[in-house]
């Protein structure tokens, strides 16, 4: 096996809850998910990122420092990745880290200089892994006049594509997005609004749970048609085109605000409703889509919610609904897939964004290359 073929994909997304590692065959005739990880993250370091996700003092401090530690995390959970396989550095071609995202602010936002931040000092990985990082994905769509999210759609088309299908393939991480297929022709992409985002940071305060475990919360709650009905009035659900949101615009904050108009409600009823919410921003996507759709995948998070996949059952029939499992991957490793494929594209001079996704001037090789090991030197004249 040529060692150019393997990559490894680094995710952590919304969530914070680990990082997904994903050792990747790639090459011209398509990908083979090898080999997975699932590497923790300390309960300390999640309290950082959520600190530095918001506004605050001494933030250029704070992010120097937890740069460099979420880029420590990442090298540590490639080495673990290594450690299960019989592969050693000198095998990997190179590794693709989505690192850590700490703002968001896209154009469709109406951002007069939009811009998206992720942190996990690469150069910090490439120095302790000893394997060509490549990282920084996002801010090349935004400078060419993109969203600079999703990027995961032309991996799903690359993945996923079957001729004669029309297929929607939904990631539900944090927020949601959709990859819209018309046989091998990506359509479009965007995000669809919240995906786990509230559920989990909901039962965190009412239960001190990480997440909702099957959505059982959920399924003990009623909805409330009321606070379901505000939910829908976020102005970014009115947007049209090349779309991306995050935590920036749904979080606990914006849905304290709308539960204040509304009598007490019992916790579990707010998560009934949180999980209808996002089921059926994921509905109407999908009934809105440009071409009509007869088959939904669902990957992420959100495809181990049974609560959460029975609403979109019912909200998306006739149309087949299953997981990417039906599809060749695993839907927890789709995303930490998704990174190792584009870190193969920027190797190879590829364009790593759909421009009718993103809404980006054109196509674009994404990432910075932060090569391993020594280099020939500078001369000393």
């Amino acid at each position: 096996m040529a060692a150019t073929e393997l990559y490894i994909g680094l995710m952590s997304g919304t969530s914070v809850d680990s990082v997904d590692v994903a050792l990747v065959r790639c090459r011209e005739q398509g990908c083979e998910l090898l080999e997975t990880l699932e590497h923790p993250i300390g309960p300390e370091l999640r309290r950082r990122i959520a600190a530095i996700s918001l506004p605050g003092d001494d933030e250029i401090e704070r992010m120097g420092r937890l740069d460099r530690d979420i880029g420590t995390l990442f090298a540590g959970a490639v080495q673990a990745l290594l450690a299960i396989t019989d592969h050693r550095a000198e095998d990997i071609a190179a590794i693709g880290s989505h690192g850590q995202t700490i703002r968001h602010r896209p154009p469709s936002g109406d951002n007069t200089t939009p811009f998206t931040l992720q942190i996990g000092d690469p150069n910090t990985i490439a120095e302790m892994t000893g394997i060509t990082t490549i990282a920084d994905f996002r801010r090349r769509d935004i400078a060419a006049g993109g969203e600079g999210a999703p990027l995961a759609p032309g991996f799903h088309a690359a993945a996923f594509a079957g001729e004669g299908r029309n297929r929607a393939i939904v990631n539900i991480g944090g927020i949601a997005n959709i990859t819209l297929l018309s046989g091998t022709l990506l359509v479009s992409g965007f995000d669809t609004g919240p995906g786990n985002t509230l559920l989990d940071h909901w039962i965190r305060r009412h239960q001190a749970q990480g997440y909702d475990r099957d959505g059982q919360w959920a399924a003990e709650g009623r909805v409330c048609t009321a606070l379901l009905e505000q939910l829908h009035d976020h102005p970014y659900l009115a947007r049209r085109g090349p779309r991306s949101t995050g935590k920036e615009a749904f979080n606990l904050d914006w849905l304290d605000l709308s539960l204040r108009s509304l009598p007490a409600l019992e916790p579990r009823d707010v998560q009934a409703t949180l999980a209808e919410f996002t089921a059926e921003t994921i509905a109407i996507a999908v009934r809105a889509a440009e071409v009509n759709i007869d088959e939904v995948f669902v990957c992420g998070g959100g495809a181990r919610n049974t609560d959460l996949m029975r609403r979109l059952y019912r909200l998306l029939a006739p149309r087949r609904l299953d997981t990417t499992t039906a599809l060749g991957i695993d839907p927890e490793w789709v995303e930490a897939a998704a990174f190792a494929w584009l870190a193969w594209r920027t190797m190879a001079g590829l364009a790593g964004n759909a421009a009718a996704v993103t809404g980006a001037a054109g196509a674009r090789v994404l990432g910075g290359i932060y090569p391993a090991g020594e280099v020939r030197p500078v001369p000393v004249r």
